[in-house]
């Protein structure tokens, strides 16, 4: 039996709602024929600060390797982050644990670059955003200006503690580079994925990695 480990709780309310994805990919796969076809997941939710300031310390890294070193422990045959931002630091992740750990930030070049994308509006946390992490050769990035990288920032915040969702504001970032050739968003934090994932060109990379699970789990 496959063991996935999901570090999750990043916030917990997009965990959440990865882990209803992944579930509803295997419903339709046609593969799961009742409760016991389907895999081990193993949710390791952990109270890990939001990497939504410019930089990240070894302090804030240090939550996370813990809660990796925890899934690694499980027997798991791969982990998944249920995060954007912490991709930032996959290969240093990676060094602490034996679990292969999947790269969203390769899946989310290969969609990309499968589905023609040529101009995109990448959406995220600071850092997401001013390292690059969705930059890629070949395709025109358009990056939200630092106004509105604060605005996308107290809306993350503000939905993990208090549960509020701002997106009207996070909606108009969007439309603004839409209107200037954008020809979709990448929503490159979970939080906003949960904001407007499932609207006409907004990419969820959650969904991505979903269906990188997916195909891990069955691609042999």
């Amino acid at each position: 039996m496959v063991k996935i480990g999901i570090l999750g709780g990043i916030g917990p309310e997009a965990t959440a709602e990865f882990y209803g994805k992944l579930i509803r990919n295997l419903q339709r796969s046609g593969r799961v024929r009742s409760n016991v076809d389907f895999p081990n997941i193993m949710i390791n939710s952990i109270n890990a600060p939001e990497l939504i300031k410019e930089e990240v310390s070894d302090e804030d890294l240090q939550h996370y390797i813990t809660g990796l070193k925890q899934l690694d422990a499980m027997d798991v045959n791969f982990i998944v982050m249920a995060c954007n931002t912490i991709h930032l630091f996959h290969r240093q992740l990676q060094s602490h644990i034996s679990a292969r750990i999947l790269d969203l930030r390769e899946e989310v070049r290969k969609y990309s670059l499968n589905h023609g994308f040529r101009k995109i509006l990448v959406l995220g946390t600071i850092s997401t955003i001013e390292k690059g992490l969705y930059e890629f050769k070949g395709i025109e990035t358009m990056r939200p200006s630092k106004e509105e990288l604060n605005v996308l920032a107290a809306a993350i915040y503000s939905m993990n503690s208090t549960g509020i969702v701002e997106k009207e504001a996070v909606e108009k970032i969007c439309e603004r580079y839409e209107n200037l050739g954008a020809q979709v968003t990448i929503l490159g934090c979970t939080e906003l994925g949960v904001m407007l994932g499932g609207r006409k060109n907004r990419i969820d990379t959650m969904d991505i990695l979903a269906d990188a699970v997916m195909e891990e789990l069955f691609s042999s």
